[in-house]
C-alpha cells in the first residue's frame, strides 16, 4: 500500500493522545453521573446490506453464538442461535500451530476447555482432543473446539444467516487466502463479514479478500472514525457503548459518510434502549434471543 494511515500500526495518531485522555476522563464522569442518549440517528445506507436491510431495526448478533444456551464458540451455541431464528452470529478465528483455523476467542484454551496453553502453540489434533463443554454444564461434556469448516457448513445449511467473523490478532495475506478456500467452496462468501481489531489484518483483508466486507473493531472510537473506515475500505466500525457517550455524533457522522456502526457487547435492556436510541446498525450480545424479542416488541412499526 503506497500510503500509510496514521493508525496503521495500531497506535493512535500523535494528535489524538490528548483527545483520548480527555475522552477517558469524560467517560468516567459520564458513567458515574448519567448517560446522555441523543435522538436516534438516521439508519445507514445500503453499505450494511450484508448485515441488515435498509430501514430495518438494528440487527442482533449472537456473541460467539448463543452463550446463554451453550458454551461459547461451539457448534451447540451456533445451532441454538440459528434454531431460535437469529440471523447473525459472531465468532472468532485463530490458527493452530500447524496453520488450521479454529474457533476460539481467548489466546489460550485455559478458560473454555480442560486444557492449557496458547492456541497458536497447539496443533489441530491437540486442540480437537480438548473438552470445550464440560466447564459450562454437564450436558455439554465432550463438546469439541470447532474447525472453521464445520462452522461454515452450518452457515451454508442455514439459509438467510450471516457470520461476523473476527480474525484474532495479525493475519498475513497468505493466511487469509488459506481460509478463503473454505468460504468460497461452500458458497457463503456473500454471507460472511470479516472483522478485526488489528489494522494490519484489516489492510491485508482488503488486498487478499476485497470482495468480502470488513468491519474495524475499536474499543474506543478514534479521533476520526469516518476517515479510518474510509482509509481501510471497511463498511463499518464496531465499538463499545461508552465510546458513544464521549462521541455522540459518531453515528450521524458515519451514516452521513455512508458507513455503519455496531456496538458490543450489550446485555441489558438499558443498554439496548440506549443503543437503539443512538440509531446504531447492529448490537452484539450474549443474550441474542432475549434482545431479538425485545427489539420485536419495541422497534417502531413492529
Amino acid at each position: 500500500m503506497a500510503t500509510t494511515h496514521p493508525m496503521a500500526a495500531g497506535s493512535p495518531p500523535r494528535t489524538g493522545w490528548r483527545r483520548q485522555c480527555l475522552a477517558a476522563a469524560i467517560t468516567v464522569a459520564a458513567v458515574a453521573v448519567l448517560v446522555i442518549v441523543p435522538q436516534a440517528a438516521e439508519a445507514a445506507p445500503d453499505v450494511m446490506e450484508p448485515l441488515r436491510e435498509p430501514g430495518e431495526p438494528a440487527f442482533v448478533a449472537g456473541h460467539r453464538g448463543d452463550r446463554s444456551d451453550a458454551p461459547e464458540n461451539t457448534m451447540p451455541a451456533f445451532q441454538a442461535a440459528f434454531a431460535d431464528g437469529l440471523r447473525v452470529v459472531e465468532t472468532d478465528v485463530q490458527l493452530s500451530a500447524d496453520g488450521e483455523p479454529v474457533l476460539m476467542h481467548d489466546a489460550t484454551v485455559d478458560r473454555t476447555t480442560d486444557g492449557t496453553g496458547r492456541v497458536e502453540n497447539l496443533t489441530l489434533d491437540e486442540l480437537l482432543a480438548l473438552d470445550a463443554g464440560s466447564w459450562y454444564a454437564p450436558e455439554f461434556v465432550g463438546t469439541r473446539i470447532p474447525r472453521l469448516g464445520e462452522f461454515l457448513d452450518l452457515l451454508a445449511a442455514t439459509p438467510g444467516t450471516t457470520a461476523l467473523v473476527e480474525l484474532k490478532e495479525y493475519w498475513t495475506r497468505e493466511e487469509i487466502a488459506g481460509i478463503l478456500d473454505d468460504i468460497y467452496l461452500r458458497g457463503v462468501q456473500d454471507r460472511v463479514v470479516f472483522a478485526s481489531f488489528h489494522l494490519g489484518t484489516i489492510a491485508n483483508l482488503g488486498e487478499a479478500a476485497p470482495g468480502i466486507p470488513r468491519v474495524i473493531i475499536r474499543r474506543d472510537l478514534p479521533e476520526d472514525p469516518v476517515g479510518l473506515v474510509a482509509f481501510y475500505g471497511a463498511i463499518a466500525i464496531m465499538t463499545s457503548p461508552w465510546s458513544l457517550e464521549t462521541y455522540p455524533d459518531a453515528v450521524a457522522d458515519l451514516h452521513e459518510a455512508g458507513f455503519g456502526i455496531l456496538l458490543y457487547t450489550l446485555n441489558s435492556q438499558k443498554r439496548w434502549s440506549q443503543a437503539t436510541a443512538y440509531g446504531v446498525d447492529g448490537i452484539v450480545t450474549d443474550e441474542p434471543s432475549e434482545l431479538d424479542d425485545w427489539i420485536a416488541r419495541t422497534a417502531p412499526g413492529t
